[in-house]
């Protein structure tokens, strides 16, 4: 699952597939934490939990899109509005990351959770979008805004505006800190991505961030 019209290299299904993968997924892991691959979060047509003490993104856009997801077979399955928040660069600070993959066989619902940027060192990122479901913040402060511009004029943040339509509303900022975050998201792409401190866990049963 990822958002329309934009590419990028896939971790499979965040690593849902677990039983057999976890010796590469964590693999994975460590080169990400490294700074050593391009990445893509994607669940294979599920949403997944981000909680984090604090966001502070360099070159804001944002605007609205759509999210295609597959399932595990790669078929397609429906279409989910989103909201694409797109940054620069990204300093994320005390992050969690969650998906609950139900029915596993044997042992039922099965958590992946994915912790990292809990020590000095935040998670980084540059050219991060996000596909935002939903998103909660105890405060939200931007930096030289301007709300309400055509998607085609959002040009604070990365340069790529992929499915929209001519005239779509926009916002844009020249910074953008958010602090006490809890979001759903159905994607996230990164051109890189810093993973300090990473650490990841399966939990039998639910056990998510927030």
């Amino acid at each position: 699952m990822q958002s329309q019209l934009r590419g990028g290299t896939r971790w499979k299904r965040f690593a849902v597939v677990m039983v057999p993968s976890i010796a590469a997924t964590a693999a994975i892991g460590v080169a990400l934490s490294q700074g050593a691959l391009a990445a893509s979060f994607s669940v294979s047509g599920q949403s997944f939990k981000v909680k984090a003490d604090r966001l502070e993104g360099h070159g804001f856009n944002q605007y609205g899109s759509l999210a295609q997801g597959t399932d595990i077979e790669g078929k397609e399955k429906q279409l989910h509005p989103v909201a694409v928040s797109a940054f620069n660069t990204a300093e994320i600070y005390n992050m969690c990351q969650s998906v609950v993959t139900p029915n596993v066989p044997v042992f039922g619902n099965v958590s992946l959770k994915l912790t990292a940027g809990t020590g000095k060192e935040p998670v980084s990122a540059t050219n991060l979008y996000i596909d935002v479901a939903s998103l909660k913040t105890t405060s939200a402060e931007f930096k030289n805004i301007d709300i309400g511009v055509a998607a085609s004029q959002a040009n604070k943040g990365p340069a790529r505006v992929a499915g929209t339509k001519p005239g779509a509303f926009a916002q844009h900022a020249e910074e953008a800190t958010l602090t006490g975050v809890e979001q759903t998201a159905w994607a996230t792409t990164a051109g890189t991505f810093n993973l300090s401190g990473l650490k990841m866990e399966l939990h039998k049963g639910i056990n998510e961030c927030y």
